[in-house]
C-alpha cells in the first residue's frame, strides 16, 4: 500500500440511505450496542457499494476499530474462531454477518499473503481492491452517519468503472485480476484504460505464478458460482487471463444440466477441458486440482467432466435404446453427461438425464432368491436383462420385471 495516501472524503449519509442501511439485518441493533460500548463500527465494502447502485446486499460487512472478538457477543455469536487477518463470520438470524478489524496491509512480497497491521478507516478503505469497494457508512463512533470514500470513488460508481487504487495493487495481490473479472460480470462495470492496463501488464509480467495454488482455485470457485458464471469468465478472456471456455457450448450443457446438477462444477469442467493435455486422463487432471485445493467432491466431479466429455459424447451418440443410453453413461455424473451432451448426442444426453436416470427396477436380488434362483452370476443376469428392458420400454411393471428376470436366470430365454 502506498505510503502517502490523500484523506478519504466524507459526507453525510441522507435519510432514504440511512433508513435501508438500518434496515439491513441486525444492523440498527448492533450499530445502537456497539457505540454503548464505545466500538466505531462501520458498514463497508460491497455492502455500502450495492445499497449505493440499489441492489440487495448479498451479506453485511463490517469493520470494526477494535478486536473484531469484542463484537461477537454484540451479535450473539459467542466466541467465534479469528483468522490470522482479525476476522470473522457468523450468521445472525438469516443474514451472514463479516466482521473485520480495521487494519492496513503490506505485501513481503508479490502474491504473498499480507501482513496485517491495526489501523483506522482512512486505511482500511486504501487498502481495498477497488474503488467501488472501498465505502465505508459510520455506524457509531467519531464517523456516525457519515460516508467515507477515496477521491473519485463515487464517481467511479456512477461511471459504472472499475479502478484499482495503487499501482502495485495487482502485483501485490494477483487474485485481484480474477476479481476484476468477476465484479466486472456481477456489476456490468468496466475498467478504467489505466487498470486495464495494469491488469494486462501484471498478467504478462508472470503475476498469477506468484500465487499459491488455493488462492487461484478459491478464486475460480467464486468466479463458476457467480449468478452468470459465462460472463464472468467471458470478463476473465477479454483480460487474457488462462482460463477460457466455448461459451455456447457452455450455454448448451447448461441447458442440458437437471435441477440437481452443480452449474459450478459443469463450467469448471467447461473451463479445464481444455486445458487437458493430449492424451491426458481425469486422473491427470484431479492432480492438477488437488494443487488448486479443490476438495474431493468437487474435484472428482469436475475431472470426470472434463475427461470424459468427448469419448462420453462418442457413446452416447451411438447409442440407440435406452439400455445403450446407461450403458454408455457408465456411471457418470449428470455434469458430465450434460458437456457431453453439448459434444454430441444432445437427445440421447437429455433422455438419460430428464428420464432414464429416474427409472428404477420394481424387483431386487431377493425376490429372485425367494423364487428358487441360487446366488451368483445367473441371479445377476436376471435383474441386468430386466433392468435393460425397462430402460427400452419393455418390462415397465414388477410382474414383467419378475418373470423376465426369472427367464433369464434359469436360462430360459
Amino acid at each position: 500500500m502506498p505510503t502517502s495516501l490523500t484523506p478519504p472524503s466524507q459526507t453525510p449519509v441522507q435519510p432514504p440511505l440511512w433508513d435501508r442501511v438500518n434496515g439491513l439485518g441486525p444492523v440498527a441493533e448492533l450499530a445502537a450496542t456497539a457505540a454503548r460500548a464505545g466500538i466505531a463500527a462501520y458498514l463497508v465494502g460491497g455492502t455500502v457499494r450495492d445499497l449505493l447502485l440499489g441492489r440487495e446486499p448479498l451479506d453485511v460487512d463490517l469493520a470494526v476499530d477494535a478486536e473484531p472478538a469484542a463484537l461477537a457477543p454484540l451479535l450473539g455469536g459467542g466466541a467465534p474462531q479469528q483468522t490470522r487477518f482479525q476476522t470473522f463470520e457468523t450468521l445472525v438470524g438469516e443474514t451472514r454477518v463479516d466482521v473485520a478489524r480495521t487494519r492496513s496491509e503490506s505485501y513481503p512480497r508479490p502474491g504473498a499473503l499480507p501482513e496485517v497491521m491495526p489501523a483506522g478507516i482512512e486505511l482500511d478503505l486504501w487498502r481495498r481492491d477497488f474503488s467501488v469497494n472501498a465505502f465505508a457508512i459510520g455506524l457509531s463512533g467519531p464517523h456516525t452517519r457519515a460516508m467515507l470514500a477515496p477521491p473519485g470513488a463515487l464517481e467511479d460508481l456512477a461511471a459504472r468503472r472499475l479502478s484499482v487504487l495503487h499501482e502495485r495493487s495487482f502485483s501485490d495481490d494477483p487474485t485481484r485480476l480474477l476479481r476484476l473479472a468477476r465484479y466486472a460480470a456481477r456489476l456490468g462495470f468496466e475498467p478504467d484504460a489505466h487498470t486495464r492496463k495494469l491488469a494486462e501488464e501484471a498478467i504478462a509480467g508472470g503475476a498469477l505464478q506468484t500465487l499459491s495454488g488455493p488462492r487461484i482455485g478459491s478464486e475460480l470457485r467464486l468466479l463458476a458460482a457467480e449468478d452468470e458464471p459465462l460472463a464472468a469468465f467471458a470478463a476473465a478472456a477479454e483480460l487474457r487471463l488462462p482460463w477460457t471456455l466455448d461459451r455456447e457450448r457452455t450455454t448448451e450443457a447448461l441447458a442440458l444440466l437437471p435441477a440437481d446438477g452443480r452449474a459450478d462444477r459443469l463450467v469448471l469442467a467447461a473451463v479445464f477441458e481444455r486445458q487437458i493435455s493430449p492424451g491426458g486422463s481425469p486422473s491427470e487432471l484431479a492432480a492438477t486440482l488437488d494443487r488448486l485445493g479443490f476438495n474431493a467432491h468437487d474435484r472428482d466431479a469436475v475431472a470426470q467432466a472434463a475427461g470424459r466429455a468427448t469419448s462420453l459424447a462418442r457413446r452416447l451418440e451411438r447409442a440407440r435404446s435406452g439400455a445403450e443410453i446407461a450403458a454408455a453413461v457408465d456411471g457418470a455424473q449428470s455434469e458430465a453427461v450434460a458437456l457431453a451432451g453439448a459434444h454430441a448426442g444432445r437427445e440421447q444426453a437429455r433422455t438419460w438425464l430428464e428420464d432414464l436416470r429416474h427409472r428404477a427396477l420394481e424387483i431386487t436380488g431377493a425376490d429372485l432368491l425367494a423364487a428358487g434362483i441360487a446366488e451368483g452370476p445367473a441371479l445377476g443376469a436376471g435383474l441386468a436383462a430386466a433392468r435393460a428392458a425397462l430402460l427400452d420400454g419393455v418390462a415397465q411393471t414388477r410382474q414383467q420385471q419378475l418373470e423376465l428376470a426369472l427367464r433369464v436366470a434359469r436360462g430360459e430365454r
